[in-house]
């Protein structure tokens, strides 16, 4: 929070939570022009739908705990912009803009996508796609 306070010439208040209630109550009436930083999504089992035990095994999350988990973001905001093209394929609670009337794509990923339709439609000639 220290370096984005930094870098942005604001305040920066980081809540050690993404998902609880003081992180809820903090989102409903913030002041103008306010930043909240929220802890990372990846600390928690139910964003990706799996962690690991002490012997490095892969558990699976419970359906009914990622499901709750990902009504709890929903309630953090109205609209859902995914920008991030490299890790849209993945089923992660954050990347799945559940519980948002309102979903769209942000600008990086608008781009990466005019971007494959130019390599699809036009390609430049000899075209090699590797995937």
């Amino acid at each position: 929070a220290k370096e984005l306070q930094k870098v942005l010439g604001r305040p920066v208040c980081f809540l050690d939570d993404c998902v609880g209630e003081n992180t809820l109550e903090a989102v409903k009436n913030p002041s103008e022009g306010s930043v909240l930083l929220l802890e990372n999504l990846r600390f928690y089992a139910e964003e990706t739908g799996s962690s690991k035990d002490k012997n490095k095994k892969k558990i699976k999350t419970d359906a009914e705990k990622v499901r709750q988990f990902r009504i709890k973001l929903a309630r953090l905001g109205d609209i859902y912009v995914n920008d991030a093209f490299g890790t849209a394929h993945r089923a992660h609670s954050s990347m799945m803009g559940e519980g948002y009337k309102v979903r769209a794509a942000g600008f990086l990923m608008d781009k990466e996508l005019e971007y494959f339709a130019k390599a699809l439609q036009e390609p430049v000639k000899p075209f090699l796609a590797i995937l």
